[in-house]
């Protein structure tokens, strides 16, 4: 009331007072009104009064009673934007607040705890978007996987009942629970391969995948699944067994198929088999990849499996597994980006490393190149044919700008634009050359480019922790480029493409230590190459080019005989 009789005594103050602007308006509202008293005056100030009265009213009761949390907290989301500055469409979706998808179309499951790994639910400030949407089919059998991995994963009930068949090394009959056991084996590159393999298979086959976590797969990756753990326990039976495995095991798929037939297997059923799926298996282990053989293990209880390849492209050629692999994955060249961004989080360690690397060096560039360099020559690098090959590579297909040796500075045409060049190499001469050369002489466009290498171990050290810590920040920072060139027969540049959704330019694997003319060639897909598929026609019992049979999987740009996935 007080603030009411407030703004009545203004209200008369400034009415009182003689405005001939007030004396205007007011015979041009009401012509005919006479000057003096008036009555209807006097009831449009009560009128107004009121009004303020209530706004007043609605205001107080808001503010005693805020938004709800859940309001708060679409608010905050909209407003909240993690990372940094990474180019004009994301500059616009900050500036209007918009939140980006960290569940990524509904192929991350939520519910995690975030602090324990940051990487999964921020990796979406720093990727560029997905370029395709998973299929709705995929992201329900993720949910179902799901559920099928807490009812059977380690120490469940259902796990327990199924290890005893293990135990007893004696068949009881079907499980409740089938497992693809994941055996660590071969480099950082190869194992992630590997890991995207087997769980696409376990998916496809209603198995859970354990994973032998080795000397660090548990430091570099986080848990992809919720509440229950994808690592296979260490009172594992077989577990000491691991790295004695090979062609010559008794429990070896192919050594059986040797000496006995499927329908003998049928009546003598195995708890377990192992499945030899390395470089070197022969032709009875990649039996593996017919359907009569599918048929019979699909009823073994435990399926340990050891590989260094990326087998997926051979899945496909499996009638048995096709229209379910064409409904979980409409687009072909799909499969690795989606199930490595499901799957593969770097821990907090990890994500220390590349967070902090891409903020200080490349986050403000107005766009990122990664150059991945492999290779495979003897001796003592760097190699000048392998130089002049980059170098032709990225300026024929105008991925870096030339350089000017006539002039030493060039006067800008407007805004410089800048180019963050991440090499990853074993040696730093390639970076030290390239980087000297841009820093010497200015490029003939203007553009500023800085050439960034974050280590260089020298050689290949796989059962370093931090080597591979290291090995694993930079793949991961080579798949944030805007644009990829790798090397031929590289994993490495394979998970980079494969996580980025980038179809690299592939530099042609060098011949007599002489630059290849053309240097390099884009990639027909983003997927990476099975070095050593099976040629062989399951029904027809004959050698076949496995590469010419469907028009989605074909032979690889870098490597003649190996197969992958295209659209």
């Amino acid at each position: 009331m007080k603030r009411f009789k407030k703004n009545l005594d203004d209200d008369n103050d400034n009415h009182s007072e003689k405005r001939p602007d007030s004396d205007i308006h007011s015979f041009l509202v009401d012509p005919d009104r006479k000057s003096g008293y008036n009555p209807m005056r006097l009831m449009g100030i009560t009128v107004v009064c009121l009004m303020v009265i209530s706004v007043l009213f609605s205001a107080s009761v808001i503010l005693k009673d805020p938004p709800s949390d859940g309001i708060r907290e679409a608010s905050q989301t909209r407003v909240l934007q993690m990372g940094s500055e990474k180019g004009s469409e994301d500059d616009a979706s900050q500036s209007f607040g918009l939140p980006k998808d960290n569940l990524l179309g509904g192929l991350l499951s939520a519910g995690f705890d975030k602090g324990s790994c940051l990487s999964r639910y921020q990796s979406v400030e720093y990727h560029k978007e997905l370029l395709h949407k998973p299929s709705s089919y995929l992201i329900s059998r993720l949910r179902r996987y799901e559920a099928l991995h807490k009812q059977c994963g380690p120490y469940t009930e259902s796990y327990n009942k199924t290890l005893e068949q293990l135990k007893s090394d004696h068949y009881t009959g079907p499980s409740e629970c089938n497992y693809v056991v994941w055996i660590s084996f071969s480099g950082l590159g190869n194992r992630i391969l590997t890991l995207v393999s087997s769980f696409l298979y376990a998916l496809l086959t209603n198995r859970v995948l354990l994973v032998d976590p080795g000397v660090d797969v548990a430091d570099l990756l986080c848990e992809p699944f919720p509440d229950v753990s994808w690592f296979l326990p260490t009172d594992f039976p077989l577990k000491n067994q691991f790295n004695n495995f090979n062609q010559e095991s008794p429990q070896c798929y192919g050594k059986m198929m040797k000496n006995t037939t499927i329908s003998n297997l049928n009546r003598l059923m195995p708890p377990s088999v192992y499945l030899h799926l390395v470089h070197d298996y022969d032709d009875h282990d990649k039996l593996f990849f017919c359907d009569e053989d599918q048929h019979f293990l699909q009823k073994v209880p435990w399926l340990i499996m050891k590989t260094d390849n990326y087998f997926i492209p051979s899945l496909f050629l499996i009638p048995s597994l096709e229209q379910e692999l064409m409904n979980l994955f409409p687009k072909k060249e799909t499969v690795f980006h989606f199930l490595g961004r499901y799957l593969f989080h770097p821990t907090n360690q990890v994500w220390g490393l590349i967070t902090r690397y891409y903020e200080a060096y490349l986050s403000k560039a107005d766009e990122r190149i990664g150059i991945q360099i492999r290779v495979f020559d003897i001796g003592t690098g760097p190699f000048q044919h392998v130089l002049d090959q980059i170098l032709a590579c990225a300026m024929t297909e105008n991925l870096l700008p030339e350089i000017n040796r006539q002039q030493h500075i060039i006067s800008p045409s407007g805004t410089n634009k800048s180019k963050a060049v991440l090499m990853t190499s074993l040696s730093s001469g390639y970076f030290e050359k390239i980087r000297d050369m841009y820093w010497e002489h200015p490029t003939v466009t203007g553009e500023v480019v800085g050439i960034y290498q974050p280590s260089h171990e020298e050689y290949q050290q796989t059962e370093k922790l931090f080597h591979n810590r290291k090995a694993w920040a930079e793949m991961y920072l080579l798949s944030l480029s805007d644009v990829l060139v790798t090397s031929s027969w590289s994993t490495f540049g394979y998970v980079a493409q494969g996580l980025g959704g980038l179809r690299p330019w592939i530099l042609y694997k060098p011949e007599n230590r002489t630059a290849p003319n053309p240097p390099c060639q884009r990639a027909m897909s983003m997927e990476p190459c099975f070095h050593a598929p099976p040629f062989y026609d399951c029904k027809a019992k004959v050698g076949v080019d496995t590469g010419q049979i469907v028009p989605h999987v074909r032979h690889c740009e870098d490597m003649s005989w190996g197969l992958k996935l295209v659209d």
